[in-house]
């Protein structure tokens, strides 16, 4: 017997004035200097940090953000000539405690990746760098 898959659903509304609700009524208030760019990035930063914060709770490792950025490309896609996202680069700098081991470590960032749904949502993959404990980390591999 197939396991059905957990559905999450999320809903904004757009009234008159540019005013965003979520799909509860709240009154979701970026900034009217943010545009639909900034807010997909922004979301690609703060998905990767909520799924890298879900895996680490899972191993008892504590996550703290020191620094973090995201920053795009949208130009016409070679493809079918559509102007979209065709390189996203992410950027995070955390504190891990305890420190996991390389492997560990690789396995965690590597999950962290993968299930950012909004990293997975783009066409053009995104690009990560890491800075763990201070230390730049290369490339997690991928699961």
């Amino acid at each position: 017997m197939a396991v059905k898959a957990k559905q999450l659903r999320y809903a904004v509304e757009l009234e008159p004035g540019d005013v965003l609700r979520s799909e509860d009524g709240t009154p979701l208030e970026p900034a009217e200097s943010w545009s639909p760019e900034h807010l997909l990035l922004a979301a690609l930063a703060r998905c990767t940090l909520k799924s890298l914060r879900f895996h680490a709770r899972r191993a008892n490792i504590r996550v703290t953000l020191t620094a973090g950025s995201a920053s795009s490309l949208v130009t016409r896609r070679e493809d079918d000539g559509l102007y979209a996202v065709v390189e996203a680069d992410v950027a995070l700098a955390v504190e891990l405690e305890p420190a996991p081991g390389g492997l560990e470590l690789g396995e965690l960032l590597a999950k962290a990746q993968r299930d950012c749904f909004v990293g997975a949502s783009l066409r053009a993959k995104p690009t990560y760098r890491w800075t763990v404990n201070g230390t730049a980390v290369g490339p997690a591999p991928q699961p």
